[in-house]
C-alpha cells in the first residue's frame, strides 16, 4: 500500500550564498515554535548556489535533523534570481515564501502566516517588516503605513497606494497556481526582484495584508550590494525594461498603471545613482546619461505623478537629461543635509554623508 504524501500549504525558499554566519538563525526562525498541525502544513527549500564556505554541510547537517528541509545543490553559482527558480522548481507548496538567508523572522510569523493563508486563501500575501542594523537597531520602512487598514482581500484597483509597498519578493507570500498562470519567473541579475514583484501585485485579483511584522531585513552586511560598488548596478536599468514590457504586453491600455511604475521607476534610478555605496563616481554619468534615455523611451504621454521639492526636481533634471545641473543639486543637497561638526570632529564622508533613501535590494555581491 502506498501512502499518500500531504501537501504542504507553505514552502519557504531559502536561497543560500555565502552566508554561514546568518544561515541558522534564519532556519531556526522559520520552523522554530511550530505545533504539530503547523509543521505538518510547511516545508523549507534550501538552495545550496554553490556557496564556496561551509553553507552546503550545514544544510545538510540541518535536513538530516529537520526532515521537513530539502536540499538543493547547484553545480554553478547562478545568482539570487535563478536560484531561487531553482527553489520553486523543487518545492511543493500550495503557497511559496522567498526568505533571504541572511535574514530571519520573528517568533510566530510562520503560524500567523499560516492562519491568514487558511482564513483568506489569497492571490498575494503582503507582510509588514523591520529594517536591523548590525548594531541591532531596527527601523520601521517608509512603506509601511500603506499596509494598515486592509480588510479581507482587495484588488489593486482598489488599494493602488499597495503599489508602492516595497518591490521585494521575501515581503509576499504567492499562491503557486496564481504564479504559475502568471508564468513569472525572476530574471537573472541584480536587481531581480523589480519585474517580479509589480507583476503579482497588478495581476492578483485577491490580495490580502498581515498588518504585522513577519521579517527581519539586514542591514549594513558585507557583500550586500547596498554596500557594493559595482558597475552591475546597471542591471536596475534592464530589469525595469523587462517590467515595461510585461506591462504593455499584459497590460497596454493600463495609463494610470503605467504613469505609477514610471514613477516609481525614476526615483528608484536616482537613489542608484546618488548614492556612494552602489555608484561608482566614474561610473555615475553613464548610469544617469542611460537613465535619461529611459526615462524619455517609457515616459507616458499623460503625464505621471512626480514627488516636490528636491525629489521632483531631479525628475526634472533627468528628464532634460542635464548630469551637470544634477551634480550640482546633488552636491549642494548633501551639504545641507551634513550636520554641523563639532570641534575637532572629521566631517561625514562615508555611508552616513549619502542622501537619499536606501531601497532594500540586497544579495552577495559575487552572485
Amino acid at each position: 500500500m502506498v501512502t499518500k504524501t500531504r501537501q504542504p500549504l507553505l514552502s519557504v525558499i531559502v536561497p543560500v550564498y555565502r552566508v554561514e554566519n546568518y544561515l541558522h538563525q534564519c532556519l531556526d526562525s522559520i520552523l522554530g515554535g511550530l505545533n504539530d498541525t503547523d509543521a505538518a502544513d510547511v516545508e523549507v527549500v534550501a538552495v545550496d548556489d554553490a556557496s564556496p564556505d561551509r553553507c552546503g554541510e550545514l544544510l545538510h547537517a540541518y535536513a538530516t535533523r529537520h526532515p521537513v528541509t530539502r536540499t538543493v545543490t547547484l553545480p554553478n553559482n547562478v545568482g539570487l534570481g535563478l536560484a531561487r527558480n531553482a527553489g520553486l522548481k523543487a518545492s511543493t507548496g500550495r503557497y511559496v515564501w522567498f526568505v533571504d538567508s541572511d535574514d530571519w523572522l520573528p517568533p510566530g510569523s510562520v503560524p500567523a502566516v499560516l492562519g491568514r493563508l487558511r482564513t483568506d486563501r489569497p492571490d498575494l500575501l503582503l507582510l509588514d517588516h523591520l529594517r536591523v542594523h548590525d548594531d541591532g537597531r531596527e527601523e520601521t520602512d517608509a512603506s509601511s503605513p500603506l499596509l494598515r487598514g486592509v480588510d479581507g482581500s482587495v484588488r489593486l484597483t482598489e488599494r493602488p497606494e499597495l503599489l508602492r509597498v516595497q518591490h521585494t519578493a521575501w515581503n509576499k507570500v504567492i499562491r503557486r497556481t496564481f504564479l504559475d498562470n502568471l508564468g513569472l519567473l525572476f530574471f537573472p541579475g541584480w536587481y531581480e526582484d523589480i519585474p517580479f514583484s509589480h507583476p503579482l501585485l497588478i495581476a492578483a485579483e485577491r490580495i490580502a495584508v498581515l498588518d504585522r511584522v513577519c521579517y527581519y531585513y539586514r542591514l549594513d552586511r558585507p557583500g550586500a550590494i547596498t554596500a557594493t560598488p559595482s558597475e552591475r548596478h546597471f542591471d536596475a536599468l534592464n530589469q525595469y525594461e523587462r517590467l515595461f514590457e510585461w506591462l504593455s504586453t499584459a497590460y497596454p491600455q493600463q495609463t494610470k498603471l503605467h504613469a505609477d511604475l514610471f514613477g516609481l521607476m525614476v526615483s528608484h534610478l536616482l537613489v542608484v545613482v546618488g548614492n556612494d555605496n552602489r555608484m561608482p563616481a566614474k561610473l555615475r554619468r553613464p548610469f544617469f546619461r542611460k537613465a535619461a534615455a529611459q526615462y524619455q523611451r517609457y515616459q507616458p504621454a499623460g503625464g505621471y505623478p512626480r514627488p516636490s521639492g528636491v525629489k521632483g526636481l531631479k525628475h526634472r533634471l533627468l528628464a532634460m537629461n542635464s548630469y551637470l545641473l544634477y551634480t550640482a543639486l546633488r552636491t549642494a543637497h548633501r551639504l545641507t543635509k551634513r550636520p554641523p561638526s563639532k570641534p575637532g570632529a572629521v566631517p561625514a564622508t562615508g555611508p552616513t554623508a549619502v542622501s537619499g533613501g536606501q531601497q532594500p535590494d540586497k544579495l552577495t555581491a559575487s552572485q
